[in-house]
């Protein structure tokens, strides 16, 4: 969910606006205020968990910062995504990171996740184009309540995600949905399927045999 704040201002404005500890985007000029709700911050957690797990086993230099900003080029915008994987050797090329946790160049940012909330359209439409147009060559968005339109996720209407790769500057679509495993060009040994990402949001119990250390089965509770 979020909300926008009316006044019309520059990136750097923005910047020197920003309140610690907030997550606020720029679109083309305006102040929006993200505020995601629950389960959305839940399939977040368990995203960055298991995409962290799987570059430390790679022994990558990536990092899954808190907040960070994507500024697009030639907007007055800048986003925060659900999720952003970045390139900790790109860094020292990065004028705007150390100051205001920025990144304006492709080659900082492998693989940005946005997970689907009410303004649906900004993930489908402008994000999609201005993440193109920066050149992030990996984008999901993870529409968990099925909220995309049509165009985008099919008729019928069903969770979805659409990972977008980059290929000759246009994106081009792949999209998973049920036991589908998600085909990650950034990680192509991550073992996830669309279904786990969608229950994220629910506690998952491991029943342990009393005299043993080892679980004898999984139990899945939803909240």
């Amino acid at each position: 969910m979020f909300q926008a704040l009316p006044k019309a201002i520059a990136f750097e404005e923005f910047l020197n606006w920003k309140p610690d500890g907030d997550r606020y985007e720029l679109h083309d000029g305006v102040i929006v205020e993200m505020q995601p709700v629950g389960d959305h911050e839940e399939i977040n957690g368990f995203l960055a968990g298991e995409i962290t797990l799987e570059f430390k086993r790679l022994k990558l230099p990536y990092i899954i910062p808190k907040q960070a900003l994507v500024k697009i080029p030639d907007k007055e915008s800048g986003y925060s995504p659900d999720v952003i994987v970045i390139n900790q050797n790109n860094l020292s090329a990065e004028p705007m990171w150390k100051k205001s946790s920025t990144v304006t160049e492709a080659a900082s940012v492998p693989l940005v996740i946005e997970v689907v909330s009410t303004n649906w359209k900004d993930d489908y439409a402008h994000k999609l184009v201005d993440y193109e147009t920066f050149g992030v060559p990996e984008y999901w968005i993870v529409d968990y309540l099925a909220l995309g339109g049509r165009r985008y996720i099919g008729n019928p209407k069903q969770p979805t995600i659409s990972v977008y790769c980059l290929v000759d500057g246009e994106y081009q679509v792949n999209l998973f949905r049920g036991s589908d495993r998600i085909i990650s060009p950034t990680f192509p040994e991550l073992n996830l399927t669309a279904e786990q990402i969608f229950q994220a949001g629910r506690y998952r119990k491991i029943n342990y045999d009393r005299n043993a250390d080892t679980p004898i089965g999984p139990r899945v509770t939803p909240n």
